[in-house]
């Protein structure tokens, strides 16, 4: 504490991050990175993108990489914002459209950044309780409301929505703006980017951390309608205007062109997903449906803080969350096969 602190600060919760050790001995599955690596293609861009020009600013509006996000949506580039990292984007984004209205809604177990953001930009909120098998109660997300965020898939549960439910919660708000943050969408979900043309209040927000294997870079964007857009480059300009460097641009721009290496990638990290979850199910693990690159799991007799000790001692980190519904389960980052493999041993050991 400080007395040179503002209120504001004083206040603050701040987001507390995944662990990141300094030291490389342990085998992280702690922070949901993807571990094949970034697309060879962008690596090599970044590395062309690494000379002389880094002297110049980056383009403020990353047009190029706007322009192929677009295409591949079948958009115009003005339905895209592109910022540093997802978390940059999404806090724009409750600047500009939730602030100074009614309070926000959002499960009570979920991205735990998004209590952070409205508590730095003092926005009220109201968290709804998930349902018992921990899935999003839609009909607790309905105004009267000053807007609505759904993570989807969300985290740490994993479990998806299909695109008819977050339509109908398009549907029930329409005088609000409606946030989709689909940083897991692609391993296993359906992108509400398609509901885009149709609805002027829906954003959806997508990061490069998670299946295209940048979250070192910090690259995010958002699609939606284009006075949603102008919107968010409102705030980035009032903020940063140069939120992306040319290395970040040249790697994205490559690594959302590499299509072959997306789909192998994410593929394999599926295909490694159910792997493990029948395989934890067979030790006694509830493992809750999951569409994104971890899974969430509970074990029958055993505490979940016993065996975050426990694999921490043989070298292996797992994210534990203390709020009390969760406080007995185990987020668990889906590894290479290999990695799978070390995991599944030190349980059996601790079981």
């Amino acid at each position: 504490m400080s007395r040179f602190w503002s209120p504001i600060v004083h206040a603050l919760e701040p987001y507390t991050p995944g662990e990141q050790p300094k030291h490389q001995s342990f085998l992280k599955l702690n922070t949901n990175e993807n571990p094949w690596g970034p697309s060879p293609r962008a690596l090599e861009a970044i590395k062309d993108a690494s000379g002389d020009a880094l002297r110049l600013y980056p383009d403020p509006i990353a047009s190029d990489l706007r322009e192929s996000i677009a295409s591949t949506f079948q958009l115009s580039a003005d339905h895209i914002f592109a910022g540093n990292g997802s978390d940059e984007v999404l806090a724009h984004a409750f600047n500009a459209f939730f602030c100074g209205k009614d309070p926000v809604l959002f499960p009570e177990i979920t991205y735990a950044f998004y209590p952070t953001y409205c508590k730095l930009y003092s926005i009220e909120h109201r968290m709804v309780a998930l349902a018992d098998d921990f899935r999003i109660n839609l009909d607790e997300l309905q105004g009267p409301c000053g807007g609505v965020i759904i993570a989807n898939p969300n985290a740490p549960t994993g479990i998806a929505l299909p695109l008819e439910d977050i339509e109908r919660v398009l549907k029930a708000n329409p005088d609000v703006v409606v946030l989709v943050d689909e940083a897991y969408v692609d391993f296993g979900a359906e992108s509400a980017v398609a509901l885009v043309p149709q609805y002027d209040n829906l954003l959806v927000v997508q990061t490069f951390s998670k299946s295209r294997s940048l979250a070192g870079m910090r690259v995010g964007f958002a699609v939606g309608q284009p006075h949603l857009i102008e919107g968010l480059n409102r705030v980035k300009d009032s903020f940063n205007s140069y939120p992306l460097g040319r290395l970040s641009l040249a790697g994205a721009l490559a690594a959302w062109e590499d299509t072959a290496w997306f789909e192998k990638t994410r593929n394999q990290i599926v295909a490694d997903r159910e792997r493990l979850t029948e395989r934890m199910q067979g030790l006694g693990f509830t493992v809750l449906p999951s569409s994104t690159n971890f899974i969430f799991a509970s074990h029958e007799s055993v505490p979940a803080e016993h065996l975050l000790a426990g694999l921490r001692e043989k070298g292996i980190l797992v994210r534990h969350f203390k709020k009390e519904r969760i406080r007995n389960w185990l987020r668990i980052s889906i590894g290479t096969t290999e990695e799978c493999d070390a995991l599944l041993n030190a349980l059996e050991a601790l079981l």
